[in-house]
């Protein structure tokens, strides 16, 4: 029997479950795998939108941490919502102090929908103490144009800001690139190496939780031991099946299907 491999989320919580923790919890599950999860801030919000943050303070969740690390040891680490520049500090020094491994960072800044989820203070920190510690990180165009400082529009500027960010932040970056004008496809920026992912447009509004989704995903194939170019591609591919089972809940950009392949 294998052991089963355990994956950690630190991040916020979502109460109508489509994204953040919620989504995190069953992405894990659904690879088969124990979900943790490090709770930074409560969010009221639904498919039309967040209506309020509510932050951890930082030392509870540094806290959190302690009690996961110091019993369950994670083979993987999946970053989302981390409001504030104390939070973000007391993760970093937790993920240092641990030696945590395989770390995913998504580095949500701004929502699917375009409300800014961070204060100004804390993205400086985020870029300098945090960022630096992940794996891969995954921006969308809007979080990677924040990174970059410019605009996104082809293929050529996704290379132009992947080489931009990795400047500042020495990891393999992942620019989702839904929104690129010539296509839908990702780059993989790893070290100067690039790989494309060819992007399926897929025919379903629904796309609420996605970014967590896939950075769940990503670290669940992570922790099985794959490499990073099968993990996302593995991660991609899970992604679509979800958007694929059309699941139509809300009112607004609806949540996906976790659970499809169960």
């Amino acid at each position: 029997m294998n052991e089963m491999k355990k994956v950690l989320t630190i991040a916020g919580s979502d109460c109508s479950g489509g994204a953040g923790i919620q989504a995190d919890i069953k992405t894990i599950t659904a690879h088969k795998m124990y979900a943790m999860s490090a709770i930074t801030a409560l969010t009221a919000q639904n498919t039309t939108g967040v209506c309020g943050i509510l932050d951890a303070g930082a030392d509870f969740v540094g806290r959190q941490l302690d009690c996961i690390f110091q019993d369950i040891y994670p083979d993987a680490v999946k970053i989302g919502m981390v409001a504030n520049k104390e939070i973000i500090e007391m993760i970093a020094h937790k993920l240092v102090e641990y030696k945590a491994k395989n770390i995913v960072a998504d580095p949500v800044m701004v929502s699917t929908a375009g409300s800014r989820l961070m204060e100004e203070d804390a993205a400086n920190t985020l870029i300098e103490k945090l960022l630096p510690l992940a794996t891969v990180i995954t921006p969308n165009l809007a979080e990677a144009e924040v990174l970059c400082g410019f605009a996104i529009k082809t293929k050529e500027d996704c290379i132009k800001a992947a080489q931009t960010i990795s400047q500042k932040i020495p990891t393999a970056i992942l620019i989702k690139g839904g929104h690129l004008e010539d296509t839908a496809d990702d780059l993989l920026w790893d070290h100067g190496e690039i790989h494309w992912f060819e992007g399926k447009r897929i025919d379903n509004p629904n796309t609420h939780g996605t970014g967590c989704t896939l950075s769940s995903a990503i670290a669940s194939n992570l922790a099985a031991g794959h490499d990073l170019v099968t993990s996302i591609k593995n991660a991609k591919d899970y992604i679509t099946g979800a958007l694929k089972a059309n699941l139509d809940l809300g009112k607004g950009s609806g949540p996906l299907n976790h659970m499809y392949n169960l």
